[in-house]
């Protein structure tokens, strides 16, 4: 996968910048106001029981906070997080060892929890349901089940594709919330205190330059200011104008809406390979050599939220405000395009 600089993908390299401009507390955390506004008194309700916080299942497009709400919970909560992902749970002995070395009230945070396997989550089910884990002793028909019980524990679950989380699991969540793309002035406001957190001077039209083009997203938001912060320091005494973070931007080949060249590339391929859609995502993948998954998973998300792509029962459609963006006259879908 190319490299993007508006993927909204934690890379490796920025873990430990990333985590210190998370927010702790639900107070500090900007955006998804709904979903802050329930969660507060879950956690309120859940403390005054003295309970551990029912099972919280997240899902939405990548970048927007899902593991930053978990931490978040964590901490509100007063209690250890222990975070683990889908992929990296092969067995069911690695799951019944995270599991048994839990404590009373502690929090399981598995990301990409669509991608846990059916044997894990069938020793899951009685482990959310009932706190207890089922164990086989032995084999053939001297074979023996024992139930262990479990401290209370929290489950939250993170995904980027509710609908590959099978029905049984999706269940046992009692807790359920969507994340969506941040609006222009919750993007601003995270611009802004994560320039206080790095010690960035940026005025308000450095802030909202940077923002516009975030693609509603906070990871991609603190990573454009990371960029533009390294241009304002070398040629621009450190300062973060508007007119230094538009130079930068259009040095890093992000336009106006957030878009780069493979947003666009994306979009030229259905257009000019394919009169417009409809096409079917393999065949784009193969157009512009990625994985379907990616297109489905990263870029798609942000362009339909643009309404530049429609999803058709035949395959995927550019739309006018597409061809408009990218400077092409517009055809009816399937109808050949001159240049």
């Amino acid at each position: 996968m190319v490299d993007r600089i508006v993927s909204p993908k934690l890379k490796e390299e920025e873990i430990v910048l990333d985590t210190s401009l998370r927010p702790r507390r639900l107070a500090d955390f900007i955006g998804q106001d709904g979903v802050k506004e329930n969660l507060k008194v879950f956690i309120t309700a859940a403390k005054e029981r003295e309970e551990a916080l029912e099972h919280v299942l997240l899902y939405g497009p990548p970048g927007l906070g899902k593991t930053t709400l978990a931490m978040v919970i964590a901490h509100e909560m007063e209690v250890n997080i222990k975070r683990t992902s889908g992929p990296a749970i092969e067995r069911a002995g690695d799951l019944a060892a995270i599991l048994t070395n839990l404590h009373e009230g502690d929090i399981l945070f598995i990301d990409e929890v669509h991608r846990l396997s059916r044997v894990v989550e069938e020793v899951l089910y009685p482990a959310m349901e009932d706190f207890a884990l089922d164990i086989v002793i032995g084999k053939g028909p001297s074979a023996r089940s024992i139930r262990l019980r479990l401290p209370h524990f929290t489950l939250i679950g993170a995904t980027t594709r509710l609908a590959l989380m099978t029905s049984p699991l999706r269940s046992r969540f009692g807790v359920v919330y969507r994340l969506g793309f941040y609006d222009q002035a919750a993007i601003e406001e995270i611009v802004r205190r994560s320039a206080r957190i790095l010690g960035v001077e940026i005025d308000k039209g450095g802030v909202v330059e940077i923002a516009r083009r975030a693609r509603g997203t906070p990871r991609v938001a603190n990573r454009l200011l990371k960029r533009v912060r390294d241009y304002a320091q070398v040629r621009a005494s450190g300062v973060i104008t508007e007119e230094v973070a538009r130079e930068a931007l259009r040095m890093l080949e992000v336009d106006e809406l957030g878009l780069d060249d493979i947003d666009r590339k994306v979009l030229l391929a259905i257009i000019e390979k394919f009169d417009g859609g409809p096409v079917g995502l393999e065949t784009i993948a193969a157009a512009i050599s990625e994985e379907p998954d990616t297109i489905m998973d990263v870029y798609e998300p942000y362009l339909l939220q643009l309404g530049f792509l429609d999803r058709t029962p035949r395959g995927r459609v550019a739309t006018r405000r597409a061809y408009g963006h990218l400077g092409i006259p517009y055809r009816e879908p399937g109808q050949p395009t001159l240049f």
